[in-house]
């Protein structure tokens, strides 16, 4: 009886092993290249047969399982297979293949002719706190941008010319729209400053060149202002400064936040202290205010409004070469902003954006007794998205309507001379970002334009490439063609002027770690199409054309460490560019008379703990900058000395919401010298008169006393100095 159990119990154990037979599952992992992956993990779904590979990749495991079955094989930084087997043969052979996972944030990037600093990038390069604390900056944004490799010190303007280009072909965009009229108004020879505190941005993109399709009408470059998000605490900040002082309050709930601003600026009582190089009759005044709205909307949807209102007057006697009297110019400047933005996600892949702006900018001068006004209006509506769902592809494509009307008054009524035009500039962009691997990525982006007024479309492509040598160091590529309008005080006298256009070509490496970046870029322009003319005072059309043309190139050289000295930040900066062209009045080709070769900057910044301040510096170097001498014989045949300032501040940590700020431009007091202005006329002996156009003073000194008072009165302001 137990042989007879015996022999059962065997029956049944041997049927069901028969039942179960055994599989051997063997094969390889190896990545795209071929290369083994050892480690991968190698299972079967919903069972616990599996392995990991060797060191050469190779797998070898046993399953009881049978028909088809879901192997699945993962690695870190790869994507996982899920693969249907068949279990019927006694053994089972594969040779998998693992693509790499692309990481579109911390893989390569696009560096190519760009300085980025955002919250989400690794390298940050300006930072709000960083452009308020630069010495020579005077809390200027476009100061501070000056300090970057790619621009030249013109002294004279305050705008920013970057890599042979002249100062209107950098434009200025909030939140991806435009902003006409991005600096103060002025006058020639008398230097200007940006609109708007750094302190409404929470990032910023200036681009020296190469830039991305969904951007235009710039020849040179463009700074892209990325605004702040919705305030998270109520508080009010008081500003007491030696040229004048603001009050603003922010309110701050759940989803919304509004904030206003009142600022008044005089110049007039500290130049009635500091002696000044300008004759000033009535100096720089004016005030400025602002509201902005913040409302989140739904989950990961934010509506921006924002709206500027700034208003100045300045009066200024100039000495007049040719008479040998001044000359007394008025200035009276207002100006409207305002600007809308949305942005939000959709859904995991697809996310949009848009806004609309409005601008109107009016400038009423007085020349003698000789009036005239000029009158800016437009829009700027834009709309766009960007689409994520795969992970080697991203899009981002939109249109947009840029309006621009122009309006010129000459004289007093009844006998005013009126020359005006309106443009109406309709364009469409897409930009492809393809992954290929971790370490290598290529961006190619076309943008279509057409204006109303010419009645003409163009198309221009870009293209960009980075490769990632090492997890420090990546190496980028871009090409791009350019168009840009002609300025309206040259399309206001012929309305058939063509858009002058450049081609951009652009070569770097950037080094990245651990708050440090290094960075060093070729470049070559090619400038087509650009506006000449006899005589800019002339108002002959026929005496207008695009007959001009030029190139730039140099190198530019760009290192930030913020970690090797204990509380010290710092950067140098060295540009080298050599540049030709004719445009304008100019007679021949020569380098233009805003070109200085070669441009040094270096900035430091040192918090002393003891004494709770931090202490910064700036020396900027230009070389010597070409002029045309009508004494001489030849075309730019002068040139003026180098231009050399030191600049200091310091920014004393009174209390936690209380700061005393303190700078000096041009400490040493060196007289620079940008130009020469000479008379129309040669006197009796055949010699022309000059005069040499300066700074409005030897040095700038600015005192400020900033209180912000918040619920958290224990803040340290300066903590991200």
């Amino acid at each position: 009886m137990k042989g007879q159990k015996l022999f059962l119990f065997t029956f049944f154990l041997f049927s069901v092993l028969a039942v179960k037979a055994q599989h051997t599952i063997s094969g390889s992992v190896k990545d795209e290249s071929g290369l083994g992956i050892p480690g991968a993990n190698i299972y079967i779904k919903d069972s616990f047969d599996g392995t990991n590979s060797k060191a050469d990749g190779t797998f070898s495991f046993e399953s009881y399982e049978k028909g088809d079955q879901v192997l699945i094989v993962s690695f870190i930084g790869f994507e996982t297979i899920e693969k249907t087997i068949s279990l019927v043969d006694k053994t089972v052979r594969l040779e998998l293949v693992l693509k790499e996972t692309i990481n579109k944030l911390d893989g390569v990037t696009i560096t190519a002719g760009a300085f980025e600093a955002s919250e989400v990038k690794k390298s940050t390069v300006l930072k709000p706190l960083d452009i308020v604390t630069t010495a020579s900056a005077a809390g200027d944004i476009m100061g501070a941008i000056n300090t970057l490799p790619g621009t030249t010190a013109v002294g004279e303007s305050g705008r920013v010319f970057v890599r042979g280009g002249e100062g209107y072909e950098t434009k200025v965009f909030i939140d991806g729209l435009e902003v006409k009229n991005a600096f103060n108004s002025t006058i020639p020879n008398v230097p200007t400053r940006g609109r708007f505190s750094p302190f409404l941005f929470k990032g910023t993109v200036f681009s020296t060149g190469g830039y991305s399709a969904e951007y235009g009408q710039a020849l040179s470059s463009v700074l892209v202002l990325n605004s702040n998000d919705k305030a998270i605490e109520d508080k009010t900040e008081i500003s007491l400064m030696s040229v004048g002082g603001d009050i603003s309050h922010t309110k701050a709930w759940e989803k919304t936040s509004i904030s206003g601003k009142i600022q008044y600026t005089d110049l007039r009582p500290y130049q009635s202290v500091i002696s000044q190089e300008f004759d000033w009759e009535t100096p720089p005044h004016g005030y400025v205010g602002e509201v902005v709205f913040r409302q989140q909307v739904g989950k990961d949807g934010l509506l921006k409004l924002y709206t500027n209102i700034d208003h100045s007057n300045f009066t200024i006697r100039e000495f007049n070469l040719d008479s040998q009297l001044k000359d007394t110019i008025d200035l009276s400047n207002d100006y409207k902003y305002f600007n809308a933005s949305y942005r939000d996600i959709i859904n995991d892949a697809w996310s949009i954006r848009g806004g609309l702006t409005h601008t109107t900018n009016t400038d009423d001068i007085t020349f003698n007794n000789f009036d005239f006004t000029d009158k800016t209006k437009g829009w700027h509506a834009k709309v766009a998205a960007n689409w994520d769902g795969h992970s080697k592809l991203s899009l981002n494509a939109g249109a947009e309507l840029i309006t621009n009307h122009f309006e010129r008054r000459l004289g007093e009524a009844p006998t005013t001379d009126i020359f005006q035009f309106q443009d109406n500039l309709t364009a469409g962009f897409a930009e492809l970002d393809y992954f290929a691997s971790n370490r290598f990525v290529v961006r190619t982006g076309l943008r279509l334009e057409h204006s109303s007024l010419l009645q003409k479309s163009w198309l221009s492509p870009r293209v960009a490439a980075s490769y990632k040598a090492t997890d420090k160091g990546q190496f980028s590529l871009a090409y791009g063609k350019f168009y840009q309008q002609a300025q309206n005080e040259y399309s206001v006298v012929n309305q058939s002027l063509q858009p002058e256009m450049a081609d951009h070509y652009i070569a770097n490496y950037q080094y990245t770690n651990l708050n440090q970046v290094f960075r060093i870029e070729a470049f070559y322009k090619d400038y087509n199409d650009l506006i000449t003319f006899e005589d800019a005072n002339d108002f002959n059309p026929l005496l207008y054309g695009n007959t001009g043309f030029g190139n730039a190139k140099g190198i530019d050289i760009f290192w930030r460490d913020g970690n090797t000295f204990k509380n010290t930040d710092y950067w140098v900066s060295y540009s080298f560019t050599d540049a030709e062209r004719i445009y304008q009045d100019y007679p021949e080709v020569a380098a233009p008379g805003f070109l200085a070769k070669h441009n040094f900057r270096f900035v430091v910044k040192h918090f002393v703990e003891p004494l709770r301040t931090q202490f910064g510096a700036t020396y900027s170097f230009a070389s010597e900058r070409l002029f045309h001498n009508p004494n001489k014989a030849g075309f730019e045949n002068d040139a003026t000395p180098y231009f050399a300032d030191l600049s200091l501040n310091a920014a004393i940590l009174i209390k936690p919401h209380i700061i005393l700020y303190t700078s000096c431009s041009n400490v040493l007091g060196r007289n620079n010298v940008f130009g020469y202005e000479f008379a129309s006329q040669a006197n009796g002996d055949g010699f022309y008169a000059s005069s040499p156009i300066v700074q409005p003073a030897k040095r700038f000194i600015f005192m400020g006393l900033f209180i912000t008072l918040t619920k958290d009165r224990n803040q340290n302001q300066l903590e991200n100095l």
